[in-house]
């Protein structure tokens, strides 16, 4: 009796196979619903964060014109750097950088803009275009991004660290706020600046981030390049995977699904669908084509 008794004692209960399986499925589908939910929540505060540097890159448009009298131009060509004149960068249209470049002051980013303590125009040059920004990324797409970018028809041919930028101004017809050469001012937009583009993320080949591609290569303080301007003659359209040498076309786009962001001149920011009427995207990058807008639809 008393072994009897000995031996239940030292039984102890377990899970069997089957109920082990059980157990484990039940795990693997709490697990497939939690991921998608954990997915969007984290693309719900990357694409609040993306709408927050476009709001701020608005506002230092502002501050720009503001300061100066006029918004910052589009530079003069890709083969541009940033321009001093006795250590000091130029404004207007003797800037031969862009508008990347030109707001710098204005969104914390002075020091930089100033070519970071460098005692020549090369270390300056380097400075400001080598130093990424978080500002200029979308973290749906990635982290702040550097290349190294070399060109016969560059800098001489010399290597130069480029930070890259997701954002790029309207447009590349020249038809908006941000132009070749010359500023425009809040007064040239007749079409008002609620109802007119002024910045959005710029459409990319996913499958080359971080290398060097035609349309992010040369970085947020270009001159006059698809790195920093897009169209709006053409609709907008999502990030993609393609082979080498297909970059994103001069288009705007993103990687968040559905919709993309722009920023308009007035310094608001909104979300549009990659259905957006082609004309329709048209008129809105336009500044002075008298064809009224109705962003809500």
């Amino acid at each position: 009796m008393n072994t009897c008794r000995y031996s239940a004692e030292r039984r102890r209960p377990g899970f069997t196979l089957i109920e082990l399986l059980v157990v484990i499925g039940i795990i693997g589908i709490l697990v497939a619903l939690l991921v998608p939910a954990v997915q969007k929540v984290r693309e719900a505060a990357n694409r609040a964060q993306c709408q927050n540097n476009l709001k701020q890159l608005g506002l230092a448009f502002h501050s720009h014109h503001n300061a100066l009298g006029y918004f910052p131009t589009g530079g003069w060509d890709w083969t541009s750097t940033p321009t001093y004149y006795n250590g000091v960068p130029v404004v207007g249209a003797q800037q031969e950088a862009g508008w990347g470049f030109q707001i710098l002051p204005y969104i914390e980013g002075d020091n930089i803009w100033k070519g970071g303590g460098a005692t020549n125009d090369d270390g300056r040059i380097r400075m400001a275009r080598g130093t990424p920004n978080p500002i200029f990324f979308c973290l749906t797409r990635r982290a702040p991004q550097t290349v190294v970018f070399q060109d016969p028809g560059f800098y001489n041919g010399l290597p130069v660290t480029s930070a890259l930028c997701d954002y790029g101004a309207s447009n590349w017809e020249q038809s908006g706020v941000v132009k070749q050469f010359l500023p425009n001012r809040i007064a040239n937009v007749r079409d008002g600046t609620s109802n007119t583009l002024l910045l959005g993320e710029k459409r990319l080949n996913l499958a080359f981030l971080g290398q060097r591609q035609n349309d992010d290569d040369t970085g947020y303080a270009a001159g006059w390049d698809n790195d920093i301007i897009r169209r709006t003659s053409i609709p907008p359209k999502e990030d993609f995977v393609g082979p080498a040498g297909m970059d994103g076309g001069l288009r705007f786009g993103s990687s968040h699904p559905g919709r993309f962001n722009v920023g308009l001149a007035d310094g608001s920011v909104r979300s549009i669908t990659y259905s957006i009427d082609p004309l329709t995207f048209r008129f809105l990058g336009n500044m002075a084509d008298g064809q009224a807008i109705n962003l809500e639809d």
